[in-house]
């Protein structure tokens, strides 16, 4: 698989579903990938990338944004609220704001910085006890209290749970989106992305089927 077939796969399920393939944006997830793949779908024209870790992402980016104009780093992986500056001064989104703790620590940085990046508020949407993100029945009072704090939320994140079919978790998330009169939805990931854009997805991140299997240190 490579970026071209993932842009035209994005593109079909945009027109199976009657929606502007302009209305969704494929996030590379550049994680733990070598470098040379990582400028290769830059050299090819791609923009939007993905990083988990705060630590990587600054070790990785700043030098190919000298070079590269016009990219912008999404981080997707949970934040520390000792990290959540350098991840303010470094990406211009960030898809895992998942606890009151985090959102005042944003808040007062926006005031301190005199910025702050687009965010999506990550629901557990499975409730499941070990991954991060707000529960269902809390999101509603959670986006008030973001709002409150003039964060500047843009949507809602999920994760749904791999042993379960994702279109439930995504029509879920697009509910609780709608409810809450928000419009971007980051779901949908290699292999379920297609059924995110039909329940709506307007960020979809998608990591090995653009560059490959990634390589653990052993």
């Amino acid at each position: 698989m490579t970026l071209p077939d993932i842009q035209s796969r994005v593109a079909k399920a945009c027109q199976d579903a009657g929606r502007d393939p302009q209305t969704v944006e494929l996030i590379a997830v550049s994680k733990i990938q070598p470098i040379e793949r990582v400028t290769a779908v830059l050299d090819a024209g791609h923009r939007v990338f993905g990083e988990n870790r705060v630590q990587e992402a600054a070790g990785k980016w700043p030098d190919l944004m000298e070079t590269y104009d016009g990219v912008s780093v999404h981080l997707l992986g949970p934040l520390q609220t000792n990290k959540a500056r350098q991840a303010m001064e470094l990406v211009s989104t960030i898809h895992s704001l998942d606890r009151p703790k985090l959102a005042t620590t944003l808040a007062r940085l926006a005031q301190e910085l005199g910025h702050c990046p687009d965010l999506f508020i990550q629901v557990n949407t499975g409730e499941e006890a070990q991954k991060a993100g707000i529960a269902p029945s809390e999101t509603d009072a959670f986006v008030t209290q973001c709002r409150d704090l003039d964060l500047p939320i843009k949507g809602l994140m999920c994760i749904p749970p791999a042993e379960e079919t994702p279109s439930l978790h995504f029509a879920l998330l697009r509910k609780l989106a709608d409810r809450n009169g928000l419009q971007g939805l980051s779901m949908g990931m290699s292999g379920d992305f297609e059924q995110a854009i039909a329940f709506g997805a307007t960020h979809v991140r998608v990591g090995s089927a653009i560059f490959g299997a990634r390589v653990y240190d052993q």
